[in-house]
């Protein structure tokens, strides 16, 4: 007698091995960690700290003799995208100097799923200074990016942090019809929150900044923040610094703070007006990597 058993070879464990479809692959994420501090000795800036993990990494150009040292933050990722996660972070002692950029500008791009998230953590101590300076954030068609920026500054510090973004490659004719941005500052002097300022930009971003009381047709726009105990006494320069500016501008200054807003038609505008800002408010030029 002859047995035989009916078998489904619809089921995968049925199927030989070479037979069975793959599940969905997991995609490779970039992660990354950056700090560094710098304290003061014998008057000069030094370094304290420094730590890099994964795609952040810093970089520490050779500058002149008793200059205030830079540091370059890069992500060796090449950009950004959805589920990417980056964390950096600045400290400067008690009496310090510091300046902090970035390599290049950082581009946020397409999305299959989930949020890039970028995370930056800046401390200045009493009398001292820290200038952050990151290039611009290109935001590209169908990204996601939700980054923060956290600073705890001394009553007496002098701290300089500005966040440039761009809708596309402008100088491409990129139009950005769909993304989704959210950015964050959150600025404490003395542990009381004095700044405290969020962007959030859903769909279609060409119309959004369309709009008379949002861009009126502006890809680019920045955020300039200048905390100092003559913060308010440089209202006039920075207003002058924007005389014949690209696009739209404006700067208000209020109890030891002063805040730009600047927008324009493409990211050259946009940088360029961005320069003469800060290099009047710093009185000095711009790192070297904005040259590159």
């Amino acid at each position: 007698m002859v047995h035989s058993a009916l078998v489904d070879n619809s089921h995968p464990a049925a199927r030989p091995p070479r037979e069975r479809q793959a599940g969905p692959s997991r995609l490779e994420r970039a992660r990354g960690e950056a700090r560094i501090g710098f304290v003061s000795v014998d008057g000069r800036s030094r370094l304290a700290d420094l730590y890099q993990s994964g795609a952040a990494k810093i970089r520490l150009p050779r500058g002149e003799r008793g200059a205030t040292p830079e540091a370059v933050f890069l992500n060796t990722a090449g950009g950004v995208t959805g589920g990417d996660r980056l964390a950096f972070s600045v400290s400067v002692g008690d009496e310090a100097r510091a300046v902090a950029t970035t390599q290049a500008a950082e581009r946020i791009y397409r999305r299959s799923a989930s949020v890039g998230e970028i995370t930056t953590r800046l401390s200045v101590g009493p009398g001292a200074r820290l200038d952050w300076l990151p290039q611009e954030t290109i935001i590209f068609d169908c990204s996601a990016l939700l980054r923060t920026l956290d600073a705890e500054i001394a009553p007496d510090a002098t701290f300089i942090g500005v966040e440039a973004v761009v809708l596309g490659r402008t100088a491409m004719g990129e139009t950005i019809r769909e993304c989704s941005v959210r950015d964050s500052w959150r600025i404490r002097r003395g542990g009381q929150l004095v700044f405290a300022d969020s962007l959030r930009i859903d769909g279609n971003a060409a119309g959004i900044m369309a709009g008379p009381a949002t861009g009126r047709g502006a890809a680019a726009f920045a955020t300039l923040v200048l905390l100092a105990p003559d913060a308010e006494s440089r209202i006039d320069l920075a207003r002058a610094a924007l005389d014949g500016r690209s696009g739209d501008a404006g700067v208000s200054a209020w109890n030891g703070m002063l805040v730009a807003r600047l927008a324009a038609r493409n990211g050259q505008g946009l940088r360029a007006d961005l320069v003469r800002l800060i290099e009047a408010l710093r009185a000095t030029a711009m790192p070297r990597v904005w040259n590159c």
